[in-house]
């Protein structure tokens, strides 16, 4: 039995889920809405407040579907009613992040400036403080999505292990290695 597919989804005041004919799963709150596509042979209902997510036999395919459903359908619940944030800290001399609309311009130690384009899904933060790195903060419901774009703004310039220069989330431990030793 799956532990993360039997437990049901309490739906917090608010929130709203409908589910299609073609199975397809609708979720409303007072962030936004949000909706996925879920597979034929699995049955996602809405009782007394509750969704409950079933399969239909102890197949390998099932019981690995039965899972990962629940968990998307929490996603999507926990992101209309609380919303998801990720942090990303620029460390390095002269590093810049600046936000324009939905356009993130980005001074990353390159010869030129990178314009990186946000989805309309997510908004977009740059705060920049005297003698502080600069800090992007997104915000999104869609905890794919979030995680998706920060993972392409880590990618142009990711944090490298002897000076911890880069684009890293806030919080997060870097392997630092120690650089060469003099000789005698």
């Amino acid at each position: 039995m799956s532990r993360i597919g039997i437990l049901p989804i309490d739906l917090p005041s608010g929130v709203t889920v409908t589910v299609s004919e073609t199975n397809e799963v609708k979720v409303k709150g007072p962030k936004g809405e949000i909706s996925q596509q879920v597979d034929p042979d699995i049955k996602v209902g809405v009782k007394e407040n509750k969704v409950i997510v079933e399969r239909p036999s102890d197949e390998k395919r099932y019981k690995s579907l039965h899972g990962l459903y629940r968990s998307l359908v929490n996603n999507m619940v926990i992101g209309v009613s609380q919303g998801y944030t990720l942090k990303q800290e620029l460390v390095g001399v002269g590093y810049k992040a600046e936000a324009k609309g939905q356009i993130l311009e980005l001074s990353l130690g390159f010869s030129h400036d990178i314009h990186f384009q946000i989805p309309g899904e997510v908004k977009v933060e740059a705060v920049q403080e005297r003698r502080q790195n600069p800090i992007i903060t997104l915000t999104s419901v869609d905890k794919q999505l979030i995680g998706e774009v920060a993972a392409k703004i880590r990618s142009l310039r990711p944090p490298e292990p002897y000076k911890g220069k880069g684009i890293k989330f806030v919080g997060e431990q870097l392997r630092r290695k120690a650089g060469k030793s003099a000789s005698i």
